[in-house]
């Protein structure tokens, strides 16, 4: 079984690898690759090895990963309390998509409601604030979110890609116990300010993308050899020169996974549950395959000089391209 970590210094303990099921749903492959059949065996499989720690959103699908989840858990009795569950609010979603971010507290009030029908539950784990919205402030935002605590619904509170001056104001008006934002070999943008606010004001990290959207397993291909709607398809990263730029900075990922006889991906997740106990990532997939593998990075070990090379080859100088597009890194509050 998994060990387990605290996020935050309220009380919310998870195992400290988690599973994101954005892709259950959306985003990677098209949706005939999509097997519910198979994600809800991956998410029984999760929970078996200690997996605790499940991620989801209102946004996923829209709203069908939530659905998809409660199936899952109505199939395990006993489910729903051997497992943390969290979900998030933020985005307007109109038709079917996502047009926009919405965090007026009418409107969070809402999705609390409609997620907790759609997951079966009569509470939230962790609600997440899936990303800043500039019109409204945040205190409302966490005032809001602090009501659903006081009544039960919610048990704790987090945001996600939120930036130094947002985490301040939030976490004045209530403990925030967990910020996810995207945290990996090749990401690190958060290492030279938004680590140091977290630990001064004991707030845990969840970072998604902890496999670099797959780039940090080798097992990768050019943005234009993915179909249509595939995320990685408009991915700087994956583009051009940056290609190969990234493919030779990974390098240092593999030679290291070779030497030590594990995968690419047991390195990178071994790397972030070694930068600190109050790291959790939540590796996505909807293969069991993959949730073992990942699951055995828990026992990954890295010395002092191996985490040092690994950091120097993947320095953030060493990676070609933004994370994501212009849209996309504007809804990103630095």
């Amino acid at each position: 079984m998994l060990p387990t970590r605290s996020l935050g210094t309220q009380g919310l303990v998870v195992s400290e690898l988690g599973l994101g099921l954005m892709g259950m749903s959306q985003a990677y492959g098209t949706a005939e690759q999509r097997d519910e059949h198979e994600s809800i065996a991956t998410i029984h499989r999760a929970i078996e090895l200690g997996v605790t720690f499940l991620d989801t959103a209102e946004v996923y699908g829209p709203f069908e990963n939530e659905k998809l989840l409660a199936r899952a858990l109505a199939q395990v009795k006993g489910a729903r309390d051997r497992i943390i569950l969290a979900t998030k609010f933020g985005f307007k979603i109109e038709n079917g998509a996502s047009v926009g971010v919405d965090s007026r507290p009418a409107h969070i009030r809402e999705v609390v409601e409609a997620s907790l029908q759609r997951l079966q539950t009569d509470r939230i784990d962790l609600l997440y604030q899936h990303r800043v919205d500039p019109a409204v402030p945040i205190e409302e935002v966490v005032g809001t979110m602090a009501e659903l605590v006081r009544e039960g619904k919610v048990r704790f509170l987090g945001l996600s890609e939120a930036g130094e001056q947002n985490i301040r104001r939030a976490h004045a008006v209530h403990p925030i116990s967990a910020l996810q934002s995207e945290y990996s070999l090749w990401e690190r943008n958060l290492e030279p300010r938004i680590i140091p606010l977290l630990r001064e004001l004991g707030i845990g990290l969840v970072p998604f993308s902890p496999l670099g959207r797959g780039f940090l397993t080798g097992a990768v291909k050019r943005a234009e050899e993915y179909p249509e709607g595939d995320f990685r398809r408009g991915d700087p990263r994956y583009q051009g020169e940056n290609f190969d730029a990234n493919v030779r900075a990974a390098g240092a990922v593999r030679d290291l996974a070779a030497r030590k006889a594990v995968t690419s991906g047991q390195i990178a997740l071994a790397w972030l549950l070694h930068k600190g106990e109050d790291i959790v990532p939540i590796p996505g997939t909807k293969r069991r395959k993959y949730l073992e593998e990942n699951v055995a990075a828990a026992s990954v070990r890295l010395t002092r000089d191996e985490m040092a090379a690994l950091d120097a080859a993947l320095a953030p100088d060493r990676v070609a391209g933004p994370r994501y597009n212009e849209k996309a890194m504007a809804t990103v509050d630095r």
